[in-house]
């Protein structure tokens, strides 16, 4: 079951990934993306990993130390949890930057690889796509300055 869940966790996203990366004009898209829903496959998934194995993962998580959680992540059920956990954050922070994106009217074509890379590297994404809203808000405020002159 614990490799079922694992392969499940990122095919059940993919499909919001696919929307705001290739179709993030589309009035669906944002309609989805604008549910906070969208992250809940792989939160269920995370909470039925979990439950088995809370007794064990509480002390892990509550005093975390090196060895034993990394003992615990080696395990099938570990590595399941933690990949449902980067999943689920990496769509919640991904949904947020699409969002801003579109709030800004940041090109698709600058937005992808951002996505792209947040996808598989959140955390080189997040600081990629803020410095790239910083770009665009400045822009945009410029622009709206100009425009009132």
């Amino acid at each position: 079951m614990t490799a079922t869940l694992f392969d499940l966790t990122f095919l059940l996203i993919a499909p919001f990934w696919l929307l705001m990366i290739f179709a993030p004009k589309w009035s669906w898209t944002r309609k989805i993306a604008e549910s906070h829903l969208i992250v809940l496959p792989p939160v269920v998934i995370y909470v039925v990993l979990m439950i088995p194995v809370l007794p064990e993962l509480i002390p892990l998580v509550t005093r975390p130390e090196l060895g034993p959680l990394a003992e615990f992540m080696s395990t099938p059920t570990g590595a399941a949890l933690v990949w449902a956990h980067m999943i689920a954050w990496d769509l919640f922070v991904g949904r947020w930057m699409y969002l801003e994106g579109r709030r800004l009217d940041v090109h698709p074509l600058v937005m992808a690889p951002v996505l792209v890379i947040t996808i598989l590297l959140a955390p080189v994404g997040l600081p990629l796509f803020l410095i790239v809203r910083k770009v665009c808000d400045t822009t945009n405020r410029g622009a709206t300055v100009v425009t009132h002159q």
